[in-house]
């Protein structure tokens, strides 16, 4: 792309929640996401940014004006500043995705078994937490729509509730007919997890994510090396920066997995990078969506599609909103399916419709 061609613009919305989307940190109603427009000529591209507010190391008062100067140094050179941006995972994922697009001219953004339509992504339903009531009808849902694989958000009702809830779903789905992952978001403390993973492990759980907070390297790298439950890591990541602190995060807690969220973990650039880490430890991983609209969970599914995993992906959070994009992707029997190239500006004008 020659410099001087392009032009950049920024969307800011406010997206609504169809429910209410709670995690050990609280509970979402509405969140922020920035569309970035980028035109040469008569083409276009669309990205996403969509930093979470109490969450990603990026999001910090003057985020706007990070994106505008990352918006302006694209417009100004024709290339994405990703050594600059590697502080800032979902600017950098939204300009990445916004170049793919601008090449694509629609959603189709590669050139897979998944963007031919020929196969779908296996992906864990995600449970959301909620009262008692509410989440098993909720994990009814899920088994009804064709899950073989589920992720039950953990740590914000009683405990011996969510117990219920996972012994509920052992009765009726053994882990052969189901793998079962729990996300704690961090929620546990470390006095207590022990006792709280020996409890956990009598469900045949694949994983935990997150069980203890993030920033105590020692302490998860002791609980993962004894955990009756493999441990996986995802908060963990937030923040670590550079390949020898990404060395040294790895090296010190050895956990069994890394989830890997482009928004959050160092857009397209860095997030292969914690990926080729942690396969050279023979740390096992997979890709997870961050809230984001269909503009970003397209962009992530064709990303992660491009990386040739069959693990079951964390890739179904494309419906939560009230408001969404349709980018040609759908979910069908427990598996997200491309199904539609969506040209462009079909998408750029439902964008434009959203006050």
């Amino acid at each position: 792309m020659r410099a001087g061609n392009l032009t950049v613009a920024v969307f800011p919305r406010t997206l609504a929640f169809k429910q209410p989307a709670g995690t050990s940190r609280g509970v979402y109603h509405e969140r922020k996401v920035w569309y970035v427009v980028v035109r040469d000529g008569d083409r276009t591209g669309i990205g996403e940014c969509a930093p979470l507010h109490d969450l990603s190391a990026d999001y910090t008062p003057d985020y706007e004006d990070t994106l505008v100067r990352a918006c302006n140094h694209l417009q100004q050179t024709g290339e994405v500043d990703a050594a600059g941006l590697e502080r800032y995972p979902s600017v950098l994922f939204g300009l990445e995705t916004a170049m793919l697009s601008l090449a694509a001219g629609g959603s189709r953004l590669g050139d897979t078994p998944f963007s031919r339509g020929e196969c779908g992504i296996e992906i864990n339903g995600l449970i959301w937490m909620g009262d008692y009531d509410t989440m098993l009808a909720r994990i009814d849902g899920k088994l009804q729509a064709g899950c073989r694989c589920m992720k039950v958000k953990i740590g914000a009702i009683d405990f011996a509730a969510e117990v219920d809830l996972l012994r509920h779903i052992r009765e009726a789905f053994p882990a052969s007919r189901l793998e079962l992952r729990v996300d704690a978001n961090g929620g546990f403390s470390v006095d207590e997890v022990r006792g709280k993973l020996d409890v956990l492990a009598r469900f045949d759980l694949h994983s935990i994510e997150q069980p203890i907070r993030a920033g105590q390297w020692a302490e998860m790298g002791s609980l993962a090396a004894g955990s009756p439950v493999p441990v996986a890591l995802d908060e963990e990541l937030i923040g670590v920066y550079g390949r020898d602190n990404v060395a040294r995060m790895l090296d010190a807690t050895r956990p069994a997995y890394i989830v890997v969220k482009p928004t959050l973990h160092g857009g397209m650039t860095y997030g292969a990078r914690w990926i080729d880490e942690a396969r050279s430890r023979g740390i096992g991983w997979w890709i997870t969506s961050a809230l984001e609209t269909n503009v970003g969970l397209n962009a992530i599914a064709h990303w992660c599609a491009a990386r040739q995993t069959t693990m079951p992906q964390g890739l179904g959070t494309g419906q939560l909103f009230t408001d969404n994009v349709d980018a040609g992707i759908e979910m069908r029997d427990g598996r997200l399916w491309f199904v539609r190239d969506v040209p462009n500006g079909e998408m750029l004008e439902k964008i434009c419709q959203w006050t």
